[in-house]
């Protein structure tokens, strides 16, 4: 018996993606990516060169088809790698809490005006999110963006001039005088984290490579009075953290600004939970 080759391509397509294992994906009759772990490559013009970039792209093993999940971007610092949170995020991955998309840095650092790369890395994360959407199971309604140290500020940067994301993490930055919220930002909750003893990144601001920062607590009420939130923040202390709230803001956004009294530049040890308290913050928008 002979076989319709063409009937059976309308109904199931294996085509090579732009996976570095160059394993066979599947596509639906929409023509839309199965999800998947795998690294995808967005090409970018950079200083007049075409610059491959990978991104990550980490899932449960077992992906429900009925379940579009959401989306949590995560920025490494200066200098570091977008493998560095594979093992970070994996709980919530492997669980089905979010899909996680890593991407890496050019010259690994984000470009907020003094660092190494002069890429343009809102274009770049824009054409990141144009990807996702051919992407099955993914809920493009639901996009968070975790950042630490450089990252923070790429995050930030992300929060002032997109409109992608519900919810930002800025950890171990604050906002920068070269980078003011603009009128047509549209409101977002945002979840700050600093180290009262960052000797990296000054907490009651000031110059640091090559950046004048805002003091920590100043930034996050910048981000409140922009967003009409209510004045003065609730603040509560809490072990060894100072934590600032601000509610009532636009578009029923929330500024929560959290002072770890003993942590530093690398909060982990202090702080081993802020992962789970940042995702249970982003599921609330």
């Amino acid at each position: 018996m002979k076989i319709n080759l063409v009937f059976i391509s309308t109904i199931f397509i294996l085509f090579f993606s732009c996976d570095s294992s160059n394993e066979l994906v599947s596509q639906d009759l929409n023509g839309k990516k199965s999800l998947v772990t795998k690294t995808i490559y967005i090409d970018q013009i950079i200083q007049g060169t075409k610059t491959e970039r990978p991104v990550i792209i980490q899932t449960s093993t077992n992906i429900n088809s009925d379940i579009d999940y959401p989306v949590v971007f995560a920025l490494h610092g200066k200098g570091g790698k977008n493998t560095s949170w594979v093992n970070q995020l994996k709980s919530f991955t492997d669980s089905g809490e979010f899909v996680g998309i890593y991407p890496q840095g050019h010259l690994d650092s984000w470009n907020l005006g003094t660092e190494p790369s002069k890429a343009d890395d809102v274009a770049f994360i824009n054409s990141i999110i144009k990807e996702l959407e051919n992407y099955n199971n993914l809920n493009m309604n639901k996009i968070y963006a975790i950042g630490t140290s450089n990252g923070s500020g790429m995050v930030n940067k992300l929060g002032i001039h997109t409109s992608h994301f519900k919810a930002i993490a800025p950890v171990v930055s604050q906002l920068m005088e070269s980078m003011p919220i603009k009128d047509n930002t549209k409101p977002l909750s945002i979840f700050q984290i600093n180290g009262a003893k960052d000797s990296t990144i000054p907490i009651d601001g000031g110059i640091a490579f090559g950046h004048n920062f805002l003091d920590a607590l100043k930034s996050a009420e910048l981000w409140a009075i922009n967003f009409e939130c209510a004045l003065p923040p609730q603040k509560k202390i809490m072990n060894d953290k100072t934590i600032y709230t601000f509610i009532g803001c636009n578009d029923n956004k929330e500024i929560k600004y959290i002072r770890v009294e003993n942590g530093g530049h690398n909060l982990r040890p202090t702080y081993p939970n802020m992962f789970s308290d940042i995702w249970n913050f982003f599921k609330r928008f």
